[in-house]
């Protein structure tokens, strides 16, 4: 089988370490992403990515496989019940600063197929957007963009 991935690029007015935050704090990530990464972020550490409503329920799950404050970030990424031959999909998040702005990579790996490729393009395109509106401007977008027809 062919690994199955999606790339994307994102370029930020903000500095590294406040895009790490972004992604990292649990509080902040709930903001612009609908729900809240929860982890020490430590390497080996269980992360989740859980639902805004104090539910505790995650929705996505994974272990921290590398992390370097603030330049890269690797999870593993599955839902919370989800057995797959190959294991879990990995996302990679490279932060690079540059003068004012950071460019921010993020890379996932290990997709089942194709539909499942798509479904990351979409999910990501919609985060990455909001993610840029919300450090660039202090709030998220209006409507949440992974909402959209």
């Amino acid at each position: 089988m062919t690994e199955t991935s999606y790339r994307a690029i994102v370029y930020v007015h903000a500095t590294p370490e406040h895009v790490w935050h972004a992604l990292t704090n649990a509080d902040e990530s709930g903001v612009y992403w609908g729900h809240r990464n929860v982890s020490t972020w430590l390497p080996g550490a269980r992360w989740e990515h859980q639902r805004k409503d104090d539910s505790g329920i995650a929705d996505v799950v994974g272990t921290v496989e590398a992390a370097d404050r603030p330049h890269r970030l690797v999870t593993t990424w599955a839902g919370p019940d989800e057995r797959r031959p190959g294991g879990p999909s990995r996302v990679t998040f490279e932060i690079q600063g540059y003068r004012d702005l950071t460019r921010l990579t993020v890379t996932h790996t290990d997709l089942a197929d194709e539909a499942e490729r798509s479904e990351a393009e979409a999910g990501w395109s919609a985060v990455l957007s909001n993610l840029k509106t919300y450090l660039e401007t202090g709030r998220p977008l209006p409507q949440e963009p992974w909402s959209m027809p």
